[in-house]
């Protein structure tokens, strides 16, 4: 997996040059120059204009009507920040000395996810911690770990310690509720704990050409069991709000179909796309999604992953220090 995705890296290193990269900054401020070069960019590598009906002209056209020669550079990128938010995008950021726009689509939904109240009515503040997983086996001998960030590292060694620990467990819940993403290399290791063989995982299709669908043919990848560690094989549930973005979502899809595997909970927040970084002529950078990843059917989740028993979090069970969608992840486990 990790080498076809530095095949796919490196291809986009190769097709994708920096729209400019000058060591005089300041003598290249022209907010016509600058809207134009963001808007190229996008134009001729960003991967999903097609599958979100975005005519890209068309926001280009209302967009630079709004440019103006006297705009300050703070007032130019609040403009290019509305543009880049038409993509609907998470992983589309233009980045200057002093701002990072975004698009935070969970921000809209209800969160789903108090990590004080299962701390205190369900671990009773009693829980393991290594490699950024929380861990522990619950009263009803359920295992439960929360894995916050896949920027933190998972080692071999740790993941032997935690799931040697909840071996005696009857299930699993891994919950990755508001979990933002991070290495891909770090969803691989976790899967590989849950797979018995090799296993067809997704593809992955860059952009070859400037047209909005040059992509080249997808390049499956799989994921293989982990040699000489220690796996889990009992029932298990991922759940999943719509925090669970980017590489969260790559690990939600792709557990999704493991045959022991059930996701309880929100569709998550989406992001599939492999995301790369440009320069403009003022200095500001542009990050944009420029290979996507499909799931093992070949479906795009850039909208999200389903989950297949579908909770939000109740109210009133909240105020009474229940999980609601725990709960429905260990009526889940304890059914098998």
């Amino acid at each position: 997996m990790m080498k076809l995705l530095h095949k796919i890296l490196l291809m986009l290193v190769v097709s994708l040059p920096l729209v400019a990269c000058n060591d005089d900054v300041e003598s290249n401020y022209d907010p016509f120059k600058n809207f134009d070069a963001l808007w190229t960019a996008l134009d001729e590598h960003y991967t999903f204009f097609s599958y979100k009906n975005i005519d890209w002209n068309e926001v280009g056209k209302r967009y630079r009507a709004k440019v103006k020669k006297e705009m300050t550079s703070q007032e130019l990128f609040n403009l290019c920040s509305e543009m880049l938010k038409e993509l609907k995008d998470g992983h589309v950021n233009l980045i200057s000395a002093t701002d990072v726009s975004r698009y935070w689509i969970w921000e809209q939904y209800p969160e789903n996810y108090d990590e004080r109240l299962i701390d205190e009515h369900y671990l009773n503040f009693e829980y393991k911690r290594t490699s950024g997983i929380k861990y522990q086996i619950l009263s009803n001998n359920i295992g439960y770990m929360y894995y916050g960030s896949f920027s933190n590292g998972i080692g071999e060694g740790n993941l032997d310690a935690i799931l040697g620990y909840l071996a005696t467990s009857d299930g699993l819940v891994i919950d990755v509720r508001s979990n933002g993403g991070g290495y891909l290399l770090n969803v691989e290791t976790l899967v590989s704990r849950f797979i018995t063989e090799k296993t067809h995982v997704g593809s992955i299709k860059h952009k070859k050409g400037p047209g909005h669908d040059d992509f080249s043919e997808p390049y499956d990848y799989y994921f293989s069991p982990s040699q000489g560690h220690i796996h889990y094989t009992k029932p298990v549930v991922v759940l999943a709000n719509r925090g669970s973005f980017s590489a969260t979502n790559n690990f939600v899809s792709i557990m999704k179909h493991l045959p022991q595997v059930t996701v309880v909970g929100d569709v998550t927040g989406g992001g599939c796309g492999l995301p790369f970084t440009s320069e403009l002529p003022n200095g500001w950078t542009v990050r944009f999604s420029a290979a996507v990843i499909a799931d093992a059917l070949g479906n795009l989740t850039e909208f999200g992953v389903a989950p297949d028993v579908k909770v939000d979090m109740n109210k009133a069970d909240r105020d009474a220090g229940r999980d609601t969608m725990l709960e429905a992840a260990f009526s889940v486990l304890q059914s098998q």
